[in-house]
């Protein structure tokens, strides 16, 4: 069924950053009359699509919170379900303490934070802006998101981070880096959140990485800087050895969620939900952001389920079968994951995991990092996961 919020909804956000269709078409790979279809409401996003309109929501600079409405319009199920719970303890708890290490970080303040799929990046972003404006000062706090296309130029570029900060008549690099230098050299303490750090053109974003290095050098400990992304992020520092500025940053990552974090995604849903049921959706789940908030519904509307049919409902999740199928499209890969879906552990959680194949099952949330007594180990999220991947292995 056609539901009109979804081509309301695009038509703001296209006219917001003044996005044509044939624009959107090339970024997403669709044809221009398929994107004039979507906005004017005459068709909507087929259930094959809806990595197209994931491509399109990035490439109209979305929140996380923008992104799920406009899944949800389409049909779709949200791809960051945590961005709707009320940031509150323990994820104030979490924010607070990725600041606080940071502040400590000397002579140079840079902390990389990476999340893995479905959790947003930064998680809960308007509540570091909150908590940064009160150590920092509201006028102190600059929020940069990159341009998404690879079609943008320098001068579109760094026009559009400007903005961002507040900076007129910035139209290059060096206009960015001699703004953001006056204000420094006054002996101001500036910080800046940089979510979602490494999408765009890698030229760009390398200079982008140049300005804020150079500034960092020259105005130790008034520039600070927070990193947000993923995959791709963490790549940067171990792969590019050239980006000095990600090669002295500190790393840390979101945390794996609990029980106090669970009740405060369900927000009011999951106010009476009780520590054995909670344990339980934990279990079935493995912490997965999305297989929590699935699970939790299941169980609300057929409370008879049982762990095995619950967990054979969740293997069906579109999320991990989209997560899977891109892992499965080598032979070689596939011939693996025969191997690794009966595997207890997967291989050693280092710092930076050189396999490509776990590589990418991690940074989709299909793994989780295990303490033993021998070390940090990569396991499989949860059973549900598992199932998904024997499933498309039979498909």
């Amino acid at each position: 069924m056609l539901n009109p919020r979804f081509s309301q909804l695009l038509s703001a956000h296209m006219r917001r950053i003044r996005a044509s269709a044939g624009a959107v078409a090339v970024e997403i790979g669709l044809s221009r009359e398929s994107v004039n279809n979507w906005r004017n409401g005459d068709a909507m996003p087929s259930a094959r699509h809806r990595d197209r309109l994931l491509a399109c929501t990035r490439y109209l600079r979305l929140t996380e919170a923008e992104t799920d409405a406009m899944l949800e319009a389409a049909g779709f199920e949200p791809e960051y379900p945590a961005q709707h719970a009320v940031a509150e303890a323990p994820f104030a708890a979490t924010v607070t303490a990725v600041l606080e290490r940071m502040e400590r970080l000397m002579p140079y303040p840079i902390l990389m934070l990476s999340s893995q799929a479905h959790w947003g990046q930064p998680p809960f972003r308007e509540a570091f802006v909150a908590e940064a404006a009160r150590r920092f000062g509201a006028g102190s706090v600059l929020h940069l998101q990159p341009p998404y296309s690879l079609a943008v130029e320098l001068e579109a570029y760094f026009r559009a981070i400007g903005e961002q900060c507040g900076l007129p008549d910035v139209d290059s690099d060096h206009a960015f880096e001699a703004a953001l230098r006056r204000r420094l050299a006054g002996g101001e303490r500036l910080f800046c959140l940089v979510s979602r750090f490494e999408q765009g053109e890698p030229a760009l974003r390398e200079a982008l990485a140049g300005v804020l290095r150079s500034l960092s050098e020259t105005h130790s400990g008034h520039l600070y800087l927070l990193l947000c992304g993923g995959e791709a992020l963490v790549d940067l520092k171990y792969q590019g050895g050239d980006l000095s500025l990600l090669n002295i940053a500190d790393v840390q990552v979101w945390p794996d969620m609990d029980v106090p974090a669970l009740r405060a995604m369900l927000g009011q849903e999951g106010g009476g939900l009780g520590d054995a049921d909670a344990a339980r959706l934990l279990q079935l789940s493995g912490g997965h952001p999305a297989l929590s908030t699935a699970a939790f519904r299941l169980l609300r509307t057929e409370p008879g389920l049982d762990d095995a049919t619950l967990g054979a409902r969740l293997a069906e999740h579109p999320l991990l079968w989209q997560s899977l199928l891109p892992a499965v499209a080598e032979a070689g890969d596939r011939a693996r994951l025969q191997t690794l879906v009966e595997a207890a552990r997967l291989g050693r959680a280092n710092p930076y995991l050189i396999d490509p194949l776990l590589r990418r099952l991690y940074w989709a949330n299909l793994l989780a990092v295990r303490e033993e007594s021998d070390g940090r180990w990569l396991v499989w999220r949860c059973d549900a996961v598992r199932r998904a991947v024997r499933l498309v292995l039979e498909a």
